[in-house]
């Protein structure tokens, strides 16, 4: 099954978000990441939202989600032109001697430490999802302790925009 992400402008008001995963549960779709956050226009939030299927599947899902009174545009992102970027938190585990390892690593994927404690590094990296994976799959020897991801926010490169209808 392939991935896509949809980005939809929606209301910014309470059970905007329960409507909207509860079309994709009502259906058996699974929602692989889900972004919300506010734009630059008071009311309105975008959605980004990932998920698996096949073309026919995303079609449905997409027209189902332009139904709804609260969702004002949704559009399906193409890859190859649209900006995708994901911030993750990565607590390791850090001995003494592992840190400059951990350090080295953290600095070829241009991550950042964020805090730092007698036993554990944090990290902060910002960039697409295999950027992400693979920071983690390097670190992950080291003893990952906690793990916390945002999910993809995306937008349409150029100028190109999704507003509101």
């Amino acid at each position: 099954m392939e991935r896509y992400v949809l980005s939809a402008l929606v209301q910014n008001h309470a059970g905007v978000l329960s409507r909207v995963s509860g079309l994709f549960s009502r259906r058996g779709y699974n929602i692989d990441s889900l972004t919300v956050g506010e734009t630059q226009e008071p009311g309105v939030s975008r959605m980004t939202i990932v998920v698996r299927g096949d073309e026919s599947t995303i079609e449905q899902i997409q027209k189902q989600l332009e139904k709804l009174v609260e969702v004002a545009s949704v559009r399906l992102l193409d890859s190859g032109k649209a900006v995708y970027r994901e911030l993750a938190l990565i607590k390791v585990a850090a001995s003494h001697g592992g840190r400059p390892d951990i350090v080295q690593i953290a600095s070829i994927f241009r991550a950042r430490i964020v805090d730092v404690s007698s036993d554990t590094l944090t990290i902060e990296v910002t960039g697409d999802q295999e950027k992400v994976d693979g920071l983690i799959e390097l670190l992950a020897p080291y003893g990952i302790r906690e793990l916390a991801r945002t999910g993809i926010a995306a937008l349409e490169r150029g100028s190109s925009l999704l507003s509101l209808i």
